[in-house]
């Protein structure tokens, strides 16, 4: 599969890739002990939302995935426990009916988990067994596509904490402070020319199917936010009225903001003269600078309504976070090709929230927009769908079975997103009424002020 061909050896060369899969597979699962260690045995089993599931669920998960495509598929063996594939297929049984699989205690499933990992670091360290699919080893992209499994998966159990009620379990220090005072909870919009761009990818090793393959597209001008909607801004919307005003909805979302009964973003509420939200098992002001958090794609969209705008499509915010208009060249993420690291982007629950708007400025893509990777994820308009020449790799379940007009496209990251997950090309997906999840937005406008 020529799609999945590896970049240059300088890069993700076989040696490298295997130490760079090595260092994700470990980081990954240093990130999964630390989610499930904090809790007890009852707090694991339980279900915090009926929307989630128990993370003793997602626990053994992980192992069981890393079980058929590394001890399996790329290794070519029986593996640890096939008997487990039916308890962790997330396709077979809903979130909200797990809890009544014969799930694996907590220590079962970390003994298991362990032990998958210890065979699979023999099949990281070998070559290639007879028979194995090659297009499993380009550029090692089986044992990538297991360490973004597993990060997704501990984005969706930190997604769990937040959900869970009771005492604050995890910490972490506060993220960086704006570095330029120009852009408060009032910020402006950049401009993106008109012209083609090179939109996915046919070179990162590690892309998931629906981020290939590389193409050319076409983006009229526009211009788009600095950077993400904060919550001062999204106040205003509240305090003008915007959730009792059918003009600014989506027909659906409306019908959807009555029958929830909803008022302001998920995890706030109003009390004291104030807007407070619980965030990880603490209660706090909700701090204006901050990105936006914790809102649907229909209440995105009435934002952007109302303030006269639009959410971008999802080839504009790919082309205002990869494309260099000096060189033509689409990079890997908006501040170039480098890996991400504190300075650029909150990413990898280095923070539990996002940074105040206008941070991060080393991480600015060309055309000047900010925290385009990272902090939250970013509703956009289109419908999550295959690219052109789109082939399922190395299964259809993975992205295919998601195509439509169901699930719309989030970009971008959030700081719960591990870098491995995250990139310039990383397509997210979800229906348009999840609150759960650590996405937010930005709004745009085609030059010359037309929606």
């Amino acid at each position: 599969m020529s799609e999945h061909a590896a970049a240059p050896a300088s890069t993700h060369g076989v040696r490298g890739g295997r130490e760079l899969a090595l260092a994700a597979l470990e980081r990954a699962r240093r990130r999964t002990e630390a989610l499930t260690d904090c809790l007890d045995e009852s707090e694991l089993t339980a279900q915090h939302s009926k929307l989630m599931s128990p993370l003793a669920w997602d626990l053994a998960h992980v192992g069981n995935q890393e079980d058929i495509w590394l001890l399996r598929a790329a290794g070519g063996t029986k593996g640890v426990r096939p008997d487990l594939d039916a308890v962790y297929d997330a396709f077979q049984t809903p979130r909200a009916d797990r809890p009544a699989l014969p799930m694996l205690s907590p220590d079962e499933a970390r003994a298991y988990i362990a032990d998958v990992r210890a065979r699979a670091l023999e099949v990281l360290a070998g070559p290639p067994p007879d028979g194995v699919d090659p297009a499993l080893f380009e550029g090692d992209f089986v044992f990538g596509m297991v360490a973004q499994h597993e990060q997704q998966h501990d984005e969706t159990m930190l997604a769990t904490h937040q959900l869970r009620r009771g005492p604050a379990v995890l910490d972490a220090p506060d993220p960086p402070a704006p570095t330029s005072r120009a852009m408060d909870e009032r910020h402006g919009e950049v401009h993106v020319p008109a012209g083609p761009f090179t939109m996915g990818t046919s070179t990162e090793p590690w892309a998931l199917d629906n981020e290939r393959p590389a193409h050319t597209v076409d983006v009229a001008a526009f211009d788009l936010d600095a950077v993400p909607v904060t919550n001062g801004a999204y106040q205003r919307f509240i305090e003008d009225g915007g959730y009792r005003d059918p003009r600014w909805w989506h027909p659906e979302g409306w019908a959807y903001v009555q029958k929830a009964e909803l008022s302001a973003p998920l995890f706030w509420r109003w009390d004291g003269g104030m807007w407070l939200r619980r965030r990880f098992g603490y209660t706090e002001r909700v701090p204006p600078g901050e990105p936006v958090m914790h809102v649907c794609w229909y209440e995105a969209d009435a934002y952007a309504r109302w303030a006269g705008r639009r959410l971008p499509t999802e080839a504009e915010w790919e082309k205002a976070a990869r494309h260099d208009p000096e060189t033509g060249e689409s990079h890997r993420y908006p501040w170039g090709d480098d890996e991400p690291d504190e300075g650029r982007a909150n990413l990898g629950q280095r923070h539990l929230r996002p940074a105040p708007a206008g941070a991060y400025a080393a991480g600015a893509a060309p055309c000047g927009a900010r925290q385009l990777i990272g902090d939250v994820w970013e509703w956009t308009s289109s419908d999550f769908t295959g690219y052109p020449g789109f082939t399922a790799f190395p299964y259809r379940e993975y992205s295919e079975v998601f195509f439509g007009s169901d699930h719309k496209v989030l970009r971008g990251g959030s700081f719960g997103t591990d870098e491995v997950a995250c990139r310039g090309t990383f397509r997210n997906w979800d229906l348009p009424v999840r609150r759960q999840i650590f996405a937010g937005f930005r709004t745009a406008r085609s030059s010359g002020g037309a929606l």
